[in-house]
Order: structure tokens, then C-alpha cells, then sequence
């Protein structure tokens, strides 16, 4: 399956914007989320960031391309104050909007580069985001998407509620309308929206010195408790002891003196 099919039975977005999610999103930078665009980046550049969440990587990306123009957008007007704090904390120039990632408010070939990070696999029609991406950066420019491929992510020790727990989440997940998946998507889908120069590559989040293991099991297990990712799992069928269990299970891993997981991600770079 190339894109999501299908009407969503819960649509919307699976994580929010909780305290849990906004600490785990605002520790992306340039070097953990978007080294394969690195290369492409230089002073000068105009680039678009689209669903920047709390702009914590959008203040690093604006860094990076200073003294260039940098926007970012996202449909939660309540995150892009997260963002407004996290650039201005760099101090870094960057203008936030709310905008509909298929429906880009910007003229076409707008921007040098156009990025995404975790986006398409939240939204209903990936192409038709992909071609509006497209669409603003101009020709000779770049489009630079990254995603998590959730099939991928593994523990050790392993723990049946742990794989439980993903299995529940790629469900609830497609249930809103995405595709947890995506990184292994990402290629089908440029092809779809129309780019023919394509460069895929994958990387690897891993998670095995204690304190990455104390924030990334913390912060799961929190917001798997907490709503709306809770509310979402308890929809599809998930009882309090499981959700508990769960959580449970996100800190015994944690706390695991040889505790390890990988998540691998999809990156492209394209051009219009």
C-alpha cells in the first residue's frame, strides 16, 4: 500500500500537543533529525519548515541558513507559541504560520528548501502533501522529508507488552488517518507526487545509554497514559490494565542495565 486508504474512524492527531510531547519533539536538532539535508544546507537560502511543532529544529534549520528567509507552519496555532519561544531563545529570525500542509498558502518556487520532519505519516493524502511541497520549492531547489517507519522499532530485553503496545499504536495510528509506517512509504509516494530525482537514504535513532533510555522510556510511557494517545488506545480496545501495563513496561525497559532500542526512519531528498 502506497497511501492511507480508507475513511479514518478517529481522525486526527495521535500524539498532541501534551507536556510529554512537547519535551520529546523540542530535543530535534539538525544533527538527530535532519543530517541528510545538512549538505544541501548554506547561508542564504529561503526555506520552509511544514509542520515545524514546537520549532525547535526550525530555530536549528534557521541557524544553519542565516541570514536567509525561514517560515514555518503547522495547523496548531497553540504549538507555533512553542515555537515563537524556541527561535527566539536561539535568537534566530523565523516567521510562523498556521497552514494546511495540502494547501500551501506560499506561490509557487517560494522557497530554496522545503523540509518536513514526522509529518506525512500524519496526514490523510502524503502526495497531495508532497506535490504542494513541490509546488513552492523552486526549480533546482530541494525537498527534504524524514520519517519513522514504526514497523522498525524493537526492544531489548523483549517484552511481549512492549510489542503489544506498537502493534496498538500503528492501529490507532491508521484508525487517525496516517501511516505509521511512512519511512518505508516515502519513495512510492515522491514518485506519486511527481519528483523523478530522488536521492533515499535511512537512519537510525537508538536508544541505549541510560539516560537516553530514562527520557525516550519516560516519555512514552507518560504519554501513553495521558491524552489524547490514552484516549485513542482505549478506543481501540486497550483496558486500563493494559494501558498500565504498558507504561509499565516503557520504564522496566528503561531501567534495563543493557537496555536497547532502534527506530529507523526514510529520509529523501528531491528535486522539483
Amino acid at each position: 500500500m502506497s497511501t492511507p486508504t480508507g475513511t479514518p474512524t478517529d481522525p486526527g492527531y495521535v500524539h498532541g500537543h501534551d507536556g510529554a510531547v512537547r519535551r520529546s519533539h523540542g530535543r530535534r536538532t539538525v544533527a538527530n533529525s535532519a543530517a541528510h539535508l545538512r549538505p544541501r544546507l548554506a547561508p542564504g537560502l529561503s526555506l520552509l519548515d511544514v509542520g515545524c511543532g514546537v520549532g525547535t529544529l526550525t530555530a536549528d534549520l534557521a541557524a544553519h541558513v542565516a541570514p536567509g528567509r525561514v517560515v514555518g507552519v503547522d495547523s496548531s496555532a497553540e504549538v507555533l507559541r512553542a515555537a515563537r519561544a524556541a527561535a527566539d531563545a536561539r535568537g534566530v529570525r523565523v516567521e510562523l504560520a498556521v497552514a494546511d500542509a495540502h494547501a500551501l498558502p506560499f506561490a509557487d518556487g517560494e522557497f530554496d528548501v522545503v523540509h518536513a520532519h514526522q509529518v506525512l505519516q500524519h496526514l490523510p493524502d502524503p502526495v497531495a502533501a508532497l506535490r504542494e511541497m513541490r509546488r513552492v520549492c523552486r526549480p533546482g531547489g530541494t525537498v527534504a522529508v524524514r520519517d519513522a517507519d514504526y514497523a522498525t522499532v524493537d526492544w531489548y530485553p523483549r517484552s511481549p507488552a512492549l510489542l503489544d503496545w506498537r502493534e496498538r499504536y500503528r492501529a490507532v495510528a491508521r484508525a487517525a488517518g496516517g501511516e505509521p509506517d511512512a519511512g518505508a512509504h516515502l519513495l512510492a509516494w515522491a514518485r506519486a507526487a511527481g519528483f523523478t530525482e530522488v536521492v533515499p537514504s535511512a537512519s537510525v535513532w537508538l536508544f541505549a545509554a541510560e539516560e537516553d533510555r530514562a527520557w525516550w522510556g519516560g516519555t512514552w510511557a507518560e504519554r501513553t497514559l495521558s491524552a489524547p494517545l490514552a484516549d485513542r488506545l482505549r478506543r481501540g480496545g486497550c483496558d486500563e490494565e493494559g494501558l498500565a501495563a504498558a507504561a509499565r513496561a516503557w520504564r522496566d525497559w528503561a531501567a534495563a542495565r543493557d537496555g536497547w532500542t532502534t527506530m529507523v526512519h526514510g529520509e529523501l531528498l528531491c528535486r522539483p
